[in-house]
């Protein structure tokens, strides 16, 4: 019997850092980052799927406004996958509505992804339910695998190696998006091409540091100076105008302005929601986002 209709939440994450390492065999670029949650969230209605003339129902994934294949969604993937993997619940309808910038480095697409297969969670091992979901995440895409369990995260390898840490002290964020749109395989390519990225080694350390300093459930805005974006000058590159964003979010008082993941969204962080509300208003810009962080 089909349950009643039910909303999920698919939080976006930011990358509070992103360290570039070195090009593994498979093609994936290994990576020391620290991704939080933010309340900024795309909002899934999941209820009972149509039935065909056959009397047989069917999934269906629609996120309305967003161009492309709906197969290829990766919210629609990921209950493929699901059905690969012998989940037999009955056929459902889900609708997606997008609050998170599109191809704009926030996650939107794995936070949909991640929701969707958290339907087939069951903390028990229930008979009946997946019990491997994190190889499913892993076969969608790298930022999959994390978002789970959306929390304050310490993420390496290609996203596979996720350590989960205590949340952090409440803070806030303006983010400006640019108006997506900014290849991450061109982003990974131009970083090549100019030379980017540090050996394992200083990844390892950089870790370390990174797990000492948020493990006590400390603000990010008392290690700034451990934040950083290796991807950045490969983003303005492409995009330079996201260096005046930057410069932006500075002028505007923010204890530190940074790229999320491979761009083009910048994002600056502050104390509070307050303290964001007034910084986002001086900054008189239609694309800024206010939200709170480290939170799902």
């Amino acid at each position: 019997m089909m349950p009643a209709p039910i909303s999920i939440r698919a939080p976006a994450k930011l990358n509070l850092c992103l360290f570039l390492g070195p090009r593994r065999e498979d093609g994936l670029h290994s990576l020391c980052s620290l991704f939080e949650p933010l309340a900024l969230a795309d909002l899934i209605e999941v209820s009972e799927g149509s039935t065909a003339a056959s009397g047989h129902g069917f999934d269906e994934v629609v996120c309305a406004g967003v161009e492309g294949d709906p197969a290829d969604n990766l919210a629609a993937r990921a209950l493929a996958a699901l059905r690969e993997r012998g989940w037999d619940r009955p056929p459902l309808r889900v609708e997606i509505e997008k609050r998170i910038p599109v191809a704009a480095g926030l996650g939107g697409g794995s936070a949909d992804a991640a929701a969707i297969l958290r339907l087939a969670r069951d903390p028990a091992g229930a008979a009946g339910w997946i019990p491997d979901l994190k190889a499913i995440a892993e076969s969608l895409g790298a930022d999959v695998p994390s978002q789970l369990s959306p929390s304050l995260a310490l993420v390496q390898g290609a996203g596979e190696r996720i350590e989960h840490l205590p949340d952090p002290v409440p803070h806030a964020v303006v983010l400006l998006p640019d108006g997506g749109g900014l290849s991450t395989a061109e982003v990974f390519a131009e970083a090549d091409r100019l030379g980017l990225g540090r050996d394992a080694g200083e990844l390892d350390e950089l870790a370390a540091r990174l797990r000492d300093a948020a493990g006590e459930g400390a603000s990010p805005l008392s290690y700034v100076d451990l934040l950083g974006n290796d991807l950045e000058a490969a983003a303005r590159s492409l995009r330079p105008r996201i260096g005046a964003s930057l410069d932006a979010l500075r002028d505007a008082d923010a204890t530190a302005a940074l790229l999320t993941g491979s761009g083009p969204t910048v994002f600056g962080l502050f104390e509070d929601i307050s303290a964001a509300q007034a910084a986002a208003e001086r900054l008189n810009r239609n694309d800024a986002i206010v939200c709170e962080a480290g939170r799902a």
